[in-house]
C-alpha cells in the first residue's frame, strides 16, 4: 500500500458517555501509531450530539487517560486546529445542511412514520422472522408534499436511500474487500427529528470536511460500512481507506471484553477502564508496549519494545484481522519487567502515591532507601504499600507470635535465639549490611543451628511476617533502635505463650 507520508489524517472520535475503555484505548493507539509512523496527523474528535447520554466528567477523563498514555493529538480538544470546532454538538448546522442537500439531490428523503408504527413492524418481521428493518414506507412520498408537512411542523427523520437492488463491495485494508448484498441494507437515519445527526451522518460529514485519510475504527462497525459507501457516493465524495480493528475479547477468549470490573483467580478486582488500570499500579509505557500487541505483531516473537521502536515498526499489513484476548498475567508480567527497568529514583517516586493512598506516612528518604529491596519482586505500583509498611509505621500491626518459632523448635528455644540476635544487634557496629550479615551468620554457627531458624524468628520479629525483602538491607533501613525494640516486644509475645 503506498502513501503520501503528508497528507496521512487520522481521528479518534469517542463519544464522552463514561469512562474510557481499554478496548477505545486500543483503537486510539493503533490511529496514534498509524499517524506517528507516517509523520501525518492524529485528530481527536468528540461525539457528543448524544445529549442525554453525554458526561462532562467522562470527557475529562478521556483526556486525561490519552494524555496518561502520552497519546497527544494534533488537532482537537484544548489544541485547536483549522477544521474545528472538535466538537460534533457544535457542528449541527453542518449536519443539517448536508442533510438538506442530499434530500433536494435525491438520496434521502423525509419519513413520518411514529416510534409505534415501527415497533409493530419490528414485531411483525421477528414473528414472521423476515429482515428485522425499516419497509421504506415514506420512501416515495413526494417530496414537494412531504416538504410541505415538514413546514407545518410535522416532526420526521430523514433517511437514506439505499440502492434496492446489487451489491456494494469496500476494501478493508486489514481483511480485504467486503462484499454486501443491497438487500440486505435499510435505509438509515440520518438525521433524527430532533434535528442532530445520527453518528453516520455526522462521521461521513466530518471526516470529509476534516480531510481523514485513513479510517481505523472498531470492527463492530463493518455492518454499517456499505452504508457508508453509499453516502460518500452520494455527495460525490472520495472515501477514505479504512480499517476494521480486531474486537478485543474477555480473558476467558469468549465474547467482547465487557466494561464491567472483573474479579481474578486471586479475588483482585481486574481493571477494564483506562483510569482503573492506573489506579492499580501499571505503567503507562508497560500498558503501551502490551496494547500495541493486542492485534499487532511485529515479528511475531518480539515483544518488549520502547515506544519509538513501535512506531518505527507499525504497520496495518501486520494487524491481525482476529479477536485478540486480554492477558492480564501477560500484563502482569510485562509491567513487571519495566517496573525492574526504572530508575530507582524513578521508582520510587511513583510508588509515593500508593503508599500516601494507603494511610502510610512515607518519607522519600526511608523510601528510596527501600526501592533496590523490592524493585525486582514488584508486578504493580499497587504493591508497593503491602511491600513496604513495616519501614514506614512506628508499631507493627498484630501477628501471630507463633510465627516467630522456628520449625522443629519450641517456644524456649525461639526465645533463646531472639534474646541471643537482640543482644549481638545491640553492639555491632556499624549498623550496616555487611556488619549485620557477619554478626547474625557467626551467631547461628556459634549456636549450632541453621541461619534459616535464626533469621526466621528475627524476620517476623521485624516485618510482621515471614516473607519480606532480604533480611540484612531490611535491618540496616529500619535502624538499630526501630530493630531493637521490636524484637523486644517480640520477646514478650513469646513469654506470653510460655
Amino acid at each position: 500500500m503506498t502513501i503520501d507520508l503528508e497528507t496521512v489524517r487520522v481521528r479518534f472520535a469517542p463519544s464522552p458517555t463514561g469512562s474510557l475503555h481499554v478496548g477505545g484505548l486500543r483503537s486510539a493507539l493503533f490511529n496514534w501509531l498509524f499517524a506517528r509512523h507516517h509523520g501525518g496527523a492524529f485528530i481527536l474528535r468528540i461525539e457528543d450530539t448524544d445529549q442525554k447520554r453525554y458526561e462532562p466528567e467522562a470527557l475529562a477523563d478521556l483526556l486525561e487517560s490519552l494524555r496518561w498514555l502520552g497519546l497527544d493529538w494534533d488537532e482537537g480538544p484544548e489544541v485547536g486546529g483549522p477544521y474545528g470546532p472538535y466538537f460534533q454538538s457544535e457542528r449541527i448546522n453542518l449536519y443539517r445542511k448536508y442533510a438538506h442537500d442530499l434530500i433536494e439531490s435525491g438520496y434521502a428523503y423525509y419519513c413520518f412514520c411514529s416510534p409505534e408504527r415501527l415497533a409493530r413492524l419490528r414485531e411483525e418481521q421477528q414473528r414472521r422472522k423476515e429482515f428485522v428493518g425499516y419497509d421504506r414506507h415514506c420512501r416515495d412520498f413526494d417530496p414537494a408534499q412531504a416538504a410541505e408537512r415538514i413546514a407545518s411542523g410535522e416532526a420526521a427523520v430523514v433517511r437514506l436511500k439505499m440502492p434496492l437492488t446489487g451489491r456494494t463491495t469496500f476494501h478493508d485494508l486489514i481483511r480485504g474487500d467486503i462484499t454486501v448484498e443491497n438487500s440486505t441494507q435499510d435505509d438509515l437515519v440520518l438525521l433524527k427529528s430532533d434535528g442532530y445527526p445520527t453518528y453516520h451522518l455526522a462521521n461521513v460529514v466530518d471526516d470529509h470536511l476534516m480531510c481523514i485519510t485513513h479510517i481505523m475504527r472498531a470492527d463492530e462497525w463493518i455492518s454499517t460500512a456499505p452504508r457508508h459507501v453509499r453516502l460518500y457516493q452520494a455527495f460525490g465524495w472520495q472515501m477514505p481507506a479504512i480499517a476494521h480493528l480486531p474486537v478485543v475479547l474477555d480473558p476467558s477468549g469468549q465474547g467482547k471484553m465487557s466494561k464491567r470490573k472483573k474479579v481474578g483467580p486471586d479475588g483482585r478486582a481486574l481493571p477494564v477502564n483506562v483510569r482503573d488500570f492506573r489506579v492499580a499500579g501499571y505503567l503507562p509505557e508497560a500498558l503501551f508496549n502490551f496494547l500495541s500487541l493486542l492485534g499487532w505483531s511485529y515479528d511475531g516473537h518480539t515483544e518488549l519494545m520502547t515506544r519509538e521502536d513501535i512506531v518505527r515498526r507499525f504497520s496495518v499489513e501486520h494487524v491481525n484481522p482476529a479477536p485478540a484476548a486480554f492477558n492480564y498475567d501477560k500484563l502482569d508480567h510485562m509491567n513487571g519487567v519495566y517496573i525492574r527497568g526504572l530508575a530507582e529514583d524513578d521508582l520510587a517516586e511513583r510508588i509515593m502515591p500508593f503508599l500516601k493512598k494507603a494511610g502510610l506516612v512515607a518519607d522519600p528518604g526511608i523510601v528510596r532507601r527501600t526501592v533496590p529491596l523490592i524493585q525486582e519482586r514488584m508486578k504493580r505500583l499497587d504493591e508497593a504499600p503491602g511491600l513496604l509498611d513495616f519501614f514506614l509505621v512506628d508499631e507493627l500491626p498484630a501477628y501471630d507470635p507463633l510465627l516467630l518459632i522456628p520449625s522443629k523448635m519450641d517456644v524456649a528455644s525461639a526465645r533463646t535465639l531472639l534474646g541471643q540476635a537482640r543482644a549481638v544487634l545491640d553492639e555491632v557496629k556499624p549498623f550496616a549490611h555487611d556488619a549485620l550479615e557477619k554478626t547474625l551468620r557467626g551467631l547461628a554457627e556459634t549456636m549450632g543451628v541453621k541461619t534459616s531458624q535464626l533469621f526466621t524468628p528475627v524476620r517476623v520479629a521485624v516485618c510482621g511476617r515471614t516473607v519480606a525483602p532480604p533480611l540484612f538491607a531490611t535491618l540496616e533501613v529500619l535502624g538499630r533502635e526501630k530493630v531493637l525494640r521490636r524484637l523486644d516486644l517480640a520477646l514478650g509475645k513469646l513469654v506470653a505463650l510460655e
